[in-house]
């Protein structure tokens, strides 16, 4: 059978066809090993890069836990410090510059007492109210406010022409007394001669007395505001003299001024000594009694006096509900003076207490009390404490502190502000 050229034709492009494709199989064979070779290269890389950040990861943790470890230690080495937490190394010169003195803990009898907030009053037995008595016009007023000034000196001279009527009417009922005693006498010389009758003796002597008893009337009214009769022309002069000794706290007089009889020109005190008024809760009368000891002092100086309870009000006052008690003080330099602010402080019983340390010697520290132990190295360590009872002066210990022990005393401010200090660089 023969072939045409058509099909010899077809056959060759079938055949190259064949050709090709396995080549192409071929050739895509060797690409595969080669991408695959560049895969495993790949994943060698990305392994080699995992190890890498494992490696990494391991180092920071290693670090990290180092770190830790570091912290560690340092929380434990504050917590080992905590036994040297609360205390203070000075020398000697600091203490002394700090004004910080060494105290012994040690019983004592405590003198238990009241304190009472005050104030100072003029002793109203020794302060006198002057007035003039008389209406009139001053003329002078030699003296000054403040000024001190002795019993029967003159303070001031009062023209009353209300004095000049009754010095008049006293010298008219003198002159009528005069000439009525004559009247009598010659009456009675008359009857005793039976010249004259008796009934004329008689009348005589009514008119006498009735003179007499004008005199005195006259006189009394003038002994009443203190003058005399007056001398010469000066019938209306009003001298107006210090009824004690006293400094003048008020004036209300001057040169010229017109004052009533009742008006009040002067109020002299003998501040020689005062009051140191409080008031007395009725919850405390019980406790405060007449001639009870006590202490008056005040924050405006560094003095304080000693007294005696004088008087305690009867009532009750009506809105404060409490009574006026009032202590009387010496006075001799004048230096409580009225209105002063005081503490009036009564002095109760005694009790003993077993451990006591100065009231100076205590600080507090957030809500508990504390003292400063003294440790023979001049170490400063806080004690905490539980307190009692205390007189002012001393204070009771209850827990915390033996007989005996050694504490700082004085300006322990300065201790307490240097561990504040000391605490706050730690906590940082």
């Amino acid at each position: 059978m023969s072939i045409s050229n058509k099909q010899k034709v077809a056959i060759a492009a079938i055949i190259a066809a064949g050709l090709l494709s396995a080549g192409a199989i071929l050739w895509r064979g060797n690409g595969g090993a080669g991408t695959a070779g560049t895969h495993a290269e790949e994943a060698g890389d990305h392994g080699h890069e995992k190890g890498g950040k494992e490696g990494e990861a391991g180092h920071a943790h290693g670090k990290e836990e180092g770190h830790k470890e570091k912290s560690h230690g340092k929380e434990e080495s504050s917590h080992g410090g905590e036994e040297e937490k609360g205390t203070l190394k000075l020398s000697s010169e600091q203490l002394r510059q700090a004004g910080i003195e060494a105290a012994t803990a040690s019983p004592a009898a405590l003198q238990r007492t009241l304190k009472f907030p005050g104030e100072i009053r003029f002793d109203e037995d020794r302060t006198a109210h002057v007035v003039p008595v008389v209406a009139g016009v001053a003329q002078s007023v030699p003296v000054q406010l403040g000024e001190f000034v002795k019993k029967g000196q003159l303070l001031a001279v009062i023209s009353s022409a209300a004095l000049s009527e009754q010095r008049s009417e006293l010298l008219a009922a003198q002159q009528r007394r005069a000439l009525a005693s004559q009247t009598y006498e010659r009456e009675k010389k008359l009857w005793e001669d039976r010249i004259s009758a008796q009934q004329d003796m008689q009348a005589a002597q009514a008119a006498l007395r009735e003179a007499d008893i004008a005199v005195r009337n006259a006189s009394q009214r003038l002994q009443s505001v203190g003058v005399g009769a007056g001398t010469g022309g000066a019938l209306n002069r009003y001298e107006l003299r210090a009824p004690q000794d006293g400094v003048i706290v008020e004036k209300h007089l001057s040169l010229g001024e017109a004052v009533k009889e009742d008006t009040t020109v002067f109020t002299l005190s003998d501040m020689r000594s005062v009051w140191a008024e409080f008031n007395v809760s009725a919850q405390d009368l019980g406790r405060v009694r007449p001639g009870q000891k006590a202490e008056v002092s005040s924050t405006a100086f560094d003095e304080k006096a000693p007294g005696e309870v004088a008087y305690i009000g009867a009532l009750l006052g009506e809105q404060s509900r409490t009574a006026k008690a009032r202590v009387r003080l010496d006075n001799p330099r004048m230096a409580w003076r009225p209105g002063l602010f005081v503490s009036v402080e009564l002095q109760q019983d005694t009790v003993a207490a077993a451990v006591t340390v100065p009231v100076n010697a205590v600080q507090t520290q957030g809500e508990e009390s504390v003292v400063f132990l003294l440790l023979p190295d001049n170490t400063v360590k806080t004690q905490p404490v539980r307190l009692g009872r205390s007189d002012g002066r001393n204070i009771e210990v209850l827990e915390g502190l033996a007989p005996g022990a050694q504490l700082a005393s004085g300006n322990t401010f300065v201790i307490k502000s240097e561990l504040g200090k000391s605490s706050a660089t730690h906590s940082h």
